[in-house]
């Protein structure tokens, strides 16, 4: 019998239902916190739609969800050519420890048996798309923080910056680069902490009686 839909999608589910009650919560209590921030500045508080697509909203958002698209893209084309002796996150030391595919021809995906530049779009997809969304993130992060700067401007009635000159602002660049470092110290925890920890069954960790230096899954 094959196995019923959340069998098969458990995992995707569950992420995407956690993430979206995270974004649900980061909704009203961004939500409050910035009606609090109007009113000691002595204007209306917005109504929730106009908060929805606010500068403050889409700048908070999306400067979270670039770093995690610039950390996934990254760390997949690290591992093509790098090695950490060890780590369940690691490729074998040696290129000729890795086991040759076994898949029959008739089975491969129809876009690498065509060959040519479809089989490198599709051999190169999973980065393609991480770094595709890193640079839309990126883009919509300066256009709310923008924005924000904007609404944060005349709160304080002091002169708008325009979209060149935010996008050299130090503050702009802050808010990337604190969320870009503590994305890389995840993934250089989990590489590093893969070498001797293990989780029993997860196929992110060795499997429980391996030795430390064995490398990948």
């Amino acid at each position: 019998m094959q196995p019923g839909f959340f069998r098969r999608n458990g995992l995707s589910i569950v992420v995407l239902l956690m993430m979206l009650v995270a974004w649900s919560a980061q909704c009203v209590t961004g939500y409050a916190a910035h009606n609090e921030e109007l009113v000691e500045h002595g204007h209306a508080s917005l109504r929730f739609g106009a908060y929805l697509v606010s500068g403050d909203f889409w700048s908070a958002t999306l400067e979270n969800w670039e770093s995690e698209f610039l950390q996934m893209g990254v760390y997949v084309l690290l591992t093509v050519w790098l090695r950490q002796k060890g780590s369940a996150e690691s490729r074998p030391m040696e290129d000729g420890e890795e086991a040759p595919s076994k898949v029959p021809a008739h089975l491969q995906p129809k876009a690498w048996r065509k060959g040519g530049f479809t089989r490198w779009l599709y051999a190169n997809s999973l980065s393609l798309a991480f770094l595709t969304l890193f640079l839309l993130c990126f883009c919509g992060h300066l256009l709310g923080s923008w924005r924000k700067s904007i609404e944060v401007a005349r709160l304080h009635h002091q002169p708008v910056e325009s979209l060149v000159q935010y996008a050299g602002d130090p503050s702009f660049w802050f808010e990337s680069f604190q969320n870009w470092q503590s994305e890389f110290l995840a993934v250089f925890s989990l590489i590093v902490l893969s070498i001797f920890l293990r989780q029993k069954d997860s196929p992110q960790s060795k499997k429980v009686d391996e030795p430390n230096s064995k490398t990948g899954t």
